[in-house]
């Protein structure tokens, strides 16, 4: 049995994000996660500057509908506007995840494609955790996941009516 294909993650955060981006940029570029992952792709900030979270929330997305990651990492002071800008984009899945049970249920269930983490509501150790539950995720699409999951992907085609 073969391992699976490392994956290419994408990393970005806005200022209040940066400190704790930092680290998660390490962890994942480390030797602890080298099965899991191959390439790292850093999508800025690279300071703590002010900007602004769509910026980055926009370059990872772009990174993933694009074919050049196949998951992403967003940070900002809560998760929220990551999450939400993220999820403006088609294609992306993004969620908070402040447990290491969402993150992988997100995944296995949801087929969710981006992480975000709140730098202002947890330390980095519990984030280690997160990212390595979310990474260590597979999508399974049984019948009711893939169902639920083709609902989504209606709505995201579709909109209103």
């Amino acid at each position: 049995m073969s391992s699976p294909t490392p994956l290419r993650i994408a990393i970005g955060g806005d200022h209040a994000g940066f400190p704790l981006k930092k680290l998660v940029v390490e962890l994942v570029s480390g030797s602890a996660l080298a099965t899991v992952v191959g390439d790292v792709i850093d999508c800025g900030t690279h300071d703590e500057a002010s900007c602004d979270y769509p910026d980055f929330a926009e370059a990872v997305a772009r990174q993933i509908v694009n074919g050049k990651a196949d998951r992403g990492i967003l940070v900002c002071g809560s998760g929220v506007g990551v999450s939400v800008a993220a999820n403006k984009i088609a294609g992306i899945r993004a969620s908070i995840c402040h447990d290491t049970y969402s993150a992988h249920q997100g995944v296995e269930h949801d087929d969710m494609n981006v992480l975000c983490i709140g730098a202002r509501v947890i330390g980095s150790e519990l984030a280690f955790e997160i990212i390595r539950s979310f990474l260590g995720a597979v999508y399974h699409p049984h019948d009711r996941h893939a169902r639920r999951l083709a609902k989504v992907l209606k709505l995201e085609t579709n909109g209103l009516d």
